[in-house]
């Protein structure tokens, strides 16, 4: 609903405009307005699902409170509480103390909306036509992919992009888990792979969810509530290793005091870190879809040369698989916003609807499959796509099945070739880079 179109007003004296005005009395909105009695407010609105949700259950939740007339839908979101059993094949167990603390993996979602899986959206107990969407981990990336940076750099904990990764950005998504940390838990245990409990909190935008980009206010009170049934997907989950030079002076810039009063062994070995990083030690640097191997830093150690003392800093990078084996969904809360609006502006809407149907215009993502895959000499294929109405095209191609949210770069050039089908001739780029 457009908020934006206004009631005009004419001066009477002008009568052969009254028409005019009587039609946009009929087919204009005017803007809700509060009833100046009550404030705007925040509603938590718990989920009918039981709680804790075990692992590939749905969850019904409202996305309305009676308290609202009117629901802001771009303002409100979902936060989800639950916790995953991380599984590494490796200990980490090659650092010296010194490094543990100011090492890290980040574990995290490029985008919070990822990690639903599927969804469909209910009207007063009825499926809205439409709303099925079974793949909305894609959907999500893609309509991410297309949104400009700002819009998503300036919301807090949405958005992982890498770079914001390495600068501990407050968009980023995830949780740092630090060596010390993995280690501590993984040493006990004896066969591969080990497990590591780890709990997140997941807050999604629905405004980042493409079937309520075109929402802005939902007059809740006179059409209805509104609830969503969902499901999430651990594969949207992504790891990366954080700069070992970045992480750890950002480890010694915070911690200077504890480590001077701590003694100078530490600070000497931090120093010898310092001097003697190479960049010849070469591990994965991007994000990795989970379930996949990435190189990973799997030790930092101060080696001795000579008797003397004479040392040389080893870097152990070795081929890491971080894979996720089930979760549990501890709470689920719909944060909506809203107000009570004056009843002037109620009747009128109210009035404005009665003879229409009330229609949010909403995008759709559609996936088409290449007829053949990729060999080891590349891929020479042809596709005709009918379009209707289409706004953007993003062409993905997986190195791996479980690849959902991580993908390497690739230049598209595209000929529209009539009004029905286009065809497209792909240059790809060399360089490994993620889309993000």
């Amino acid at each position: 609903m457009n908020r934006q179109l206004m009631k005009i007003h004419f001066p009477k004296s002008q009568k052969n405009l009254q028409t005019i005005e009587n039609l946009l009395n009929i087919f204009t909105i005017q803007p809700f307005q509060n009833d100046e009695e009550h404030h705007f407010s925040i509603k938590e609105i718990k989920p009918e699902s039981q709680m804790p949700s075990l692992f590939d259950k749905e969850i019904i939740i409202s996305l309305s409170d009676s308290d609202h007339d009117v629901t802001q839908m771009q303002n409100s979101l979902i936060t989800l509480e639950f916790k995953v059993n991380l599984l590494f094949d490796n200990k980490f167990d090659k650092f010296d103390d010194a490094y543990k603390e100011g090492t890290f993996i980040f574990v995290d979602l490029k985008n919070s909306s990822e990690l639903i899986k599927q969804y469909v959206l209910y009207h007063r107990r009825k499926t809205i036509d439409g709303s099925l969407q079974n793949d909305a981990t894609t959907e999500s990336f893609i309509y991410n992919t297309i949104k400009p940076k700002s819009e998503k750099n300036n919301k807090r904990f949405v958005h992982s992009l890498y770079e914001n990764m390495r600068k501990d950005g407050i968009s980023c998504c995830g949780r740092y888990l630090s060596i010390k940390e993995i280690s501590e838990v993984l040493a006990p245990q004896t066969s591969s792979p080990y497990a590591m409990p780890v709990g997140f909190t997941v807050s999604t935008s629905l405004d980042d969810l493409l079937i309520f980009s075109t929402f802005s206010e939902y007059p809740n009170s006179l059409f209805g509530d509104l609830k969503i049934k969902f499901k999430i997907n651990p594969g949207a989950f992504a790891f990366c290793q954080v700069d070992p030079v970045t992480s750890m002076t950002k480890y010694y810039t915070i911690n200077k005091n504890e480590l001077l009063s701590s003694g100078q062994d530490k600070l000497k070995d931090i120093d010898f870190f310092f001097r003697n990083w190479s960049l010849t030690f070469q591990y994965t640097n991007m994000y990795t879809q989970i379930g996949c191997t990435a190189d990973l830093v799997t030790g930092i150690r101060a080696e001795e040369l000579t008797p003397s003392g004479l040392k040389n800093l080893v870097c152990d990078i070795k081929p890491v698989t971080v894979s996720i084996s089930n979760y549990i969904i501890d709470a689920v809360t719909a944060n909506m916003c809203g107000y009570k609006a004056s009843e002037s502006c109620l009747n009128r809407v109210r009035q404005f609807q009665s003879t229409r149907s009330f229609v949010v215009p909403a995008q759709r993502i559609e996936s088409w499959a290449f007829p053949s895959g990729a060999t080891l000499t590349g891929l020479r294929t042809s596709q005709n796509i009918p379009l209707s109405h289409e706004t953007d095209m993003c062409l993905l191609f997986p190195k791996d099945a479980r690849h959902v949210t991580c993908y390497e770069n690739l230049i598209v050039e595209a000929n529209f070739s009539d009004c029905n089908c286009v065809s497209f001739h792909f240059l790809i780029d060399k360089k490994v880079r993620l889309i993000n």
